[in-house]
């Protein structure tokens, strides 16, 4: 009997390789605005991140985001981010 395999992403935080269900998916639509994907089935591009502040952070201070989704995000796109990964 074959296991099923568990997706990984990478978190853009800590550039750990973590099962998707761990992550928290950020989604870049196809009208460009940005928001936290909670179902991980929104069209967009996505990025993946741990659900930790820590890891919000670090992606901003490197501007880990912004490479992934090719465009300047708003600093309130972040404090919106951070609330729902704490609240989530």
């Amino acid at each position: 009997m074959q296991q099923k395999k568990i997706p990984l992403r990478k978190c853009v935080g800590c550039g750990e390789m973590k099962p998707k269900k761990e992550l928290v998916r950020v989604v870049r639509s196809p009208e460009g605005e940005i928001g936290v994907d909670l179902t991980g089935k929104k069209n967009g591009r996505g990025a993946y991140l741990c659900k930790e502040a820590e890891c919000l952070k670090k992606a901003q201070k490197a501007g880990r985001l912004e490479k992934a989704f090719e465009c300047k995000i708003d600093p309130a796109v972040y404090e919106t981010l951070l609330r729902e990964i704490e609240n989530g």
